[in-house]
């Protein structure tokens, strides 16, 4: 079994293999409404998500832990390591860095929908957070679109201003900013821990596409009600968003849309299914899903082994007594 860590993963695959890595799976027949759900285990220190998902060639689990209080202690806020599996024997292949696959399948997904859904010549990106995540969907942002301009809104003036230096180091025109400069985006990004909405929604322009990717919890948002009774939105999975997205739930409790808001998938997008309208702001709210990881967990683990003699299940088949070895 090897072993990957968030440089090996940055050095065997691009955020554009992870996309279609992802995009891959989706249009072979994958079907993300049938996944298995989401485990939360609180624990002293925070939650533990226990996360499995398989297909006939690979099978996995993800156990990552939340923290939050590691990031006064200059610690990662999320940790724990994906275990991958081959599908036919369910024998360990290897195990990856939880934190680094993470951040890499989010920002995949978020590039998967911003492709689909963002105006062709969207230049204008507003980001909300300046931790990993934002770096990540910067860089997936950049691969999606010509981006121009960047404004990163955090509540930590030393982290946005980190990330202004390095979106500047891309050739990029960038700032922080606050909330109020979401009314002249084209895109905008929330990867933030916010429990509560980060801007206001009626200053959306119509023509902009926002993603959210920060809370899988139904009683946390990143976005208020008014932007999602403006937008079409697109999700993940109707299963899942419905049991977990509090950006769409919350509306829901509060009578402002009904279940049949929700325009399509992600899948719909990927497969041509479905076309968003050009005339309100779209809206993508994603929470993170286990197929996701093992689309990115199996890229990466072929990258790292392009040659191999045998099929892992035949080496072991062949190794193996009559009896099973009971």
């Amino acid at each position: 079994m090897i072993h990957l860590g968030a440089d090996d993963l940055a050095a065997l695959l691009t955020p554009a293999a992870a996309t279609e890595a992802l995009a891959t799976a989706l249009r072979e027949g994958l079907d993300p409404e049938r996944c298995p759900a989401r485990s939360n285990v609180p624990v002293p220190a925070g939650e533990l998500l226990i996360m499995p998902a398989a297909s006939a060639t690979y099978a996995g689990v993800k156990i990552a832990g939340v923290a939050p209080a590691n990031p006064g202690r200059g610690l990662p806020r999320i940790t724990g390591s994906f275990l991958l599996l081959d599908g036919p024997t369910l024998l360990p292949l290897a195990l990856l860095d939880a934190a680094a696959l993470t951040t890499v399948r989010t920002a995949a997904v978020s590039a998967l929908a911003i492709d689909a859904l963002a105006e062709p010549d969207a230049a204008r990106l507003v980001l909300f957070g300046a931790g990993p995540q934002a770096y990540a969907h910067l860089e997936s942002a950049l691969n999606t679109r010509e981006l121009t301009h960047v404004t990163v809104v955090s509540r930590t003036g030393e982290a946005a201003e980190r990330l202004v230096t390095y979106a500047r180091e891309l050739g990029l025109e960038a700032r922080p900013g606050d909330p109020s400069d979401v009314s002249v985006a084209d895109l905008v990004i929330c990867c933030t821990t916010a429990h509560e909405p980060l801007f206001d929604g009626s200053r959306i322009p119509a023509h902009a596409t926002v993603v959210a990717v920060g809370s899988h919890q139904p009683a946390v948002r990143e976005t208020d009600s008014e932007l999602v009774r403006r937008s079409s939105v697109w999700v993940e999975a109707r299963t899942v968003a419905l049991r977990e997205a509090g950006d769409l739930l919350i509306p829901l409790s509060e009578g402002v849309i009904g279940e049949g808001h929700i325009a399509g998938t992600l899948a719909d997008l990927v497969r041509g299914k479905t076309k968003p309208p050009g005339d309100r702001p779209r809206f993508f709210k994603s929470v993170g899903m286990a197929w996701e990881d093992l689309a990115v967990a199996a890229a990466v683990h072929r990258a790292s082994t392009p040659v191999r003699a045998v099929p892992v299940g035949a080496e072991v088949r062949g190794l193996e007594p009559p009896d099973g070895g009971r």
